[in-house]
């Protein structure tokens, strides 16, 4: 695009436009949030809403709204009691499609008003976010796991679109990314009728707590051998150098105030597994690894960026300590392969760290692989208008779904893609084929 030059006076003119614009457009936004409409209406009158507020919000929305919804604990015991989950709608058209985004985690992302999701975006519809229980401020004042289940949390997304079917009544989309893809996944198996289309995106689907098909896929799978043995190679350095890098260690969560369920020397083992897992995931370079013969304070600092304490650290855990209670008891999780750095590591065993890093105190739980079975059935004997979009190169692809060749399902892997790959990032002709079901699917 070529950058035309602006004299002073129109530069000054362009700031008064600019600024007129913004005031009417801050006026627009104040006064459609202060004007009790017929959605508003509409929204506080439904069974279980306990608070509507009104949001800020941008195009393509006219409205948006926070909603606190009254949801059991137990969706079969109403005697277990309830507790208040967040519900962010934006409002483009009562005649339009509408997309409720199975969120696996926090979800007051959505509170910003220029927030949309893509698929949102791409079909132009109405848009409901729904926080997921025990995240956020969606969870009971006392967090009694054993109501933190799949069924469970698949209750309370039936709720909200059985409720709000009665404002929107056109073709609905159940989406989702990572946790949030698993449980559309979820969400439709154990309800097929409640919403016409799922795009699930980068959901994995593990079948025990330590899945097993993670390791070996980031050992001969993800990009070449040359970049595998670079990444392998830097994980054997910053573990060689585990004596002269441990001071650097020790200062680097002393600073950050971090403490964690083991000794610090143990924590850096682990940072060192993890950074495999972490580096596909994320998609970063090869080229950008440092040199063998690189000094210790160019290798901490890679080995921070890449994979930071922070993820064993229990003050930075907290907010998604019910993401690893779900894991250990439902959703599944990978292990590593420690065979490779045995030589180097102060641990003996990986086996069974996620219990002995991430869960609450005192609280353990049996793995249930029950809901991935069933998963894995309604796909295989079902075939419902479904989307899943991965990444080539994610270690969470190693547990995608599979399914013969269906109809309707269809799986879109994006060439070296990691774990923020969507619809927009597909090649063109991949991407047309997902648009073009999508759009068929919605007429």
């Amino acid at each position: 695009m070529i950058r035309k030059k602006l004299n002073i006076r129109s530069v000054v003119l362009l700031i008064i436009c600019i600024a007129v614009a913004s005031h009417i457009n801050i006026i627009a936004i104040a006064s459609a949030q202060t004007e009790k409409t017929q959605l508003y209406q509409q929204i506080k009158s439904l069974h279980d809403v306990l608070d509507v507020k009104p949001l800020k919000f941008i195009a393509p929305f006219k409205e948006k709204y926070l909603v606190e919804l009254k949801q059991w604990l137990d969706a079969n015991d109403t005697a277990a009691g309830w507790f208040a989950q967040r519900v962010y709608v934006s409002h483009f058209s009562y005649d339009a499609p509408t997309v409720i985004i199975t969120e696996g985690y926090v979800g007051d992302y959505a509170e910003n008003e220029s927030y949309i999701e893509e698929v949102a975006k791409l079909f132009h519809t109405n848009q409901i976010v729904v926080e997921h229980r025990y995240f956020g401020t969606s969870k009971p004042e006392k967090l009694d796991w054993k109501y933190l289940t799949t069924t469970n949390a698949a209750a309370d997304h039936h709720h909200v679109t059985e409720l709000f079917k009665t404002i929107y009544t056109h073709k609905w989309i159940a989406t989702g990314i990572s946790k949030g893809g698993e449980t559309a996944l979820i969400y439709r198996t154990l309800y097929p009728n409640d919403v016409d289309i799922s795009v699930c995106y980068v959901a994995p689907l593990s079948f025990g707590v330590e899945d097993g098909r993670h390791e070996p896929f980031i050992a001969i799978q993800v990009g070449n051998a040359k970049d595998r043995a670079k990444v392998q190679e830097f994980q054997m350095q910053v573990l060689k150098r585990k004596a002269q890098m441990m001071p650097l260690f020790t200062a680097f969560c002393n600073e950050k105030h971090y403490t964690f369920n083991l000794p610090l020397d143990e924590i850096y083992d682990y940072c060192v597994l993890e950074f495999s897992f972490s580096f596909w995931q994320w998609g970063w370079k090869p080229v950008t690894i440092p040199a063998k013969k690189a000094s210790n304070l160019d290798l901490f600092n890679y080995l921070m960026r890449v994979c930071s304490p922070d993820y064993f650290a229990l003050e930075e855990m907290e907010p998604t300590i019910a993401f690893f209670v779900q894991a250990a008891h439902e959703l599944g999780y990978y292990g590593y392969d420690i065979r490779p750095f045995a030589k180097y590591l102060k641990i003996t065993t990986a086996k069974g760290y996620l219990d002995k890093i991430f869960m609450p105190k005192d609280y353990r739980v049996a793995f249930d692989s029950t809901i991935a079975q069933r998963c894995a059935k309604f796909l295989r004997d079902n075939d419902p208008q479904m989307i899943f979009i991965y990444g080539e190169y994610d270690p969470w692809s190693a547990a995608a779904v599979s399914f013969d060749h269906k109809t309707n399902l269809y799986k879109a892997v994006c060439p070296g893609g990691n774990h923020g790959s969507r619809i927009s990032s597909l090649p063109a002709a991949m991407k047309q084929e997902v648009m073009g079901r999508i759009e068929k699917w919605l007429e």
